[in-house]
């Protein structure tokens, strides 16, 4: 595994797991500045896939659109949306193969919205990927009272019609979901 400031998790490992394949549309909801996984993902689609790159900060859709400009990957598309509000992405339901929610819910107040919105996207059978901070103290990362008990969200997930399929530790400070749309 990679490690300095801008990595914190394996990020081949979580593409991985997902066996993203050559076509599938995906969706990574709060993409950040950083983009992490935005290139990977658009490399893993391929020219006939789709990468939807989505953040609530508008400077951040336009450095995504730019950087897909500059490195030909038209298979990126960068919008903006309040993922707390169902239907407010632009995006069709039951359309993506893939979402992923990395270090997003911890920011939120409204985890469920968050959760509802992406579900809506996903296709039946689609997969949903939540990444976020462990509960256990550690020298980075949001406040304590911040952080999202993993339990709790595989609680509320069948509730969502969610099915969990893995658990994994993506990195020393973080957990992973891997769920399943019914």
């Amino acid at each position: 595994m990679k490690k300095n400031n801008n990595q914190l998790f394996d990020i081949n490992l979580i593409l991985n797991k997902l066996k993203i394949r050559e076509s599938f549309k995906v969706a990574d909801l709060g993409c950040g500045k950083f983009e992490y996984f935005v290139k990977p993902l658009a490399e893993r689609v391929g020219d006939n896939g789709l990468v939807y790159a989505v953040d609530i900060l508008q400077d951040t859709v336009e450095d995504v659109k730019k950087s897909a400009w500059e490195h030909n990957l038209k298979q990126v598309k960068a919008i903006w949306s309040d993922l707390e509000i169902f239907k407010g992405t632009k995006i069709n339901s039951s359309s993506l193969d893939i979402v992923l929610i990395v270090n997003v819910l911890n920011q939120s107040n409204n985890r469920k919205e968050i959760l509802q919105e992406a579900i809506r996207m996903l296709k039946t059978n689609g997969l949903l990927l939540i990444v976020d901070w462990q509960l256990t103290a550690s020298p980075l990362g949001p406040e304590p009272n911040r952080r999202v008990n993993p339990e709790a969200v595989k609680e509320t997930a069948p509730k969502l019609g969610l099915k969990l399929i893995e658990e994994f530790n993506p990195g020393p400070y973080h957990f992973a979901l891997i769920f399943n749309k019914l």
